[in-house]
């Protein structure tokens, strides 16, 4: 409880830093957002009247006082665009990308996992041959790149699944695919060179001498110690998924995080932009303090040495 407690306050620092970054680097950036607001015709009344309301007319120091203080209220701003609680909007958008990122990460740890330990059982054979090709696939092809095949493929041509996504579980799989099919190449990859390291340690050969065969050996006793490295992994990847799918977002037509945020950049909406990157930086940084907690549950030594 004390470690969990030391990493929150280590965070600490981290978001205020992360909070000051955004908000001098979203006003460093030229163009003008009052201006995209008005559109192409507008009178300098206007644009004082409108600088005023939102007000931009105040000391950079004074705004990021004021937002500073807001945050700690649970208030991320108004939305300069569509005149709404960032909050609000954040809250809407983020069960789209729970969804989206649950079955990616749900895809990408079981045919991870699988592929991984049939590659290590089946070390140097076709099966470990054929899975390591598509985990380099996976690992190496571009998020968009995976998308846009799985659209053509499954949606314009076999006609299977949707084009894209209408919140429905059906409509969910091709993008849980795109997004996942990356991470289940990483964990593949990292479960077989974990399994195989593990397999000649001297427990494993005592295993064998008492005549188990291999499958039977990696299974019943390999498996868990080789899986330490590969859960902090699987933990971090969730969070990256859940701190917003971009690209798979944006591709599939999903109203989650990710499109919030392009959304924003596309109107110069600054506080639904700082809002989305300061709700990714908490779930990342969740997502870390979780891979922390799972390796030290998992490895004893670390408990100890804790």
């Amino acid at each position: 409880m004390k470690q969990v407690l030391k990493r929150l306050l280590g965070a600490i620092p981290i978001l205020i830093g992360v909070v000051l970054i955004i908000f001098l680097m979203l006003r460093i950036i030229p163009g003008n957002p009052v201006l995209t607001l008005l559109g192409e015709h507008y009178s300098d009344a206007q644009i004082e009247r409108l600088t005023v309301s939102m007000g931009l007319d105040k000391p950079i120091f004074v705004q990021f006082f004021e937002y500073v203080i807001g945050l700690f209220k649970g208030d991320m701003g108004i939305s300069y665009k569509y005149s709404r609680a960032v909050s609000e909007m954040i809250g809407e958008a983020f069960p789209y990308t729970l969804k989206l990122a649950c079955m990616g990460v749900v895809f990408a740890w079981i045919v991870g996992l699988v592929s991984g330990t049939v590659a290590a059982i089946r070390q140097n054979k076709l099966l470990d041959r054929l899975f390591m090709g598509f985990s380099l696939i996976g690992v190496s092809m571009p998020v968009f790149m995976t998308s846009l095949f799985l659209q053509y493929f499954f949606a314009f041509k076999l006609q299977w699944l949707p084009l894209t996504s209408t919140g429905s579980f059906v409509s969910m799989i091709l993008p849980a695919i795109a997004l996942g099919w990356n991470s289940a190449g990483s964990i593949a990859r990292m479960t077989r060179s974990s399994l195989i390291e593990v397999m000649q340690s001297d427990y494993i050969d005592t295993a064998r001498a008492k005549g188990l065969h291999k499958a039977a050996v990696i299974i019943k006793h390999a498996l868990k110690n080789s899986l330490l490295p590969v859960i902090t992994m699987m933990a971090l990847q969730l969070a990256s998924m859940l701190s917003g799918a971009v690209i798979t977002e944006s591709v599939f037509a999903i109203p989650g995080i990710g499109r919030l945020a392009t959304t924003a950049i596309a109107n110069r909406d600054m506080p639904v932009l700082q809002g989305t990157i300061l709700f990714t930086t908490v779930i990342v940084i969740l997502g870390n303090l979780l891979a922390d907690m799972l390796y030290s549950a998992l490895d004893p030594r670390i408990r100890k040495g804790n």
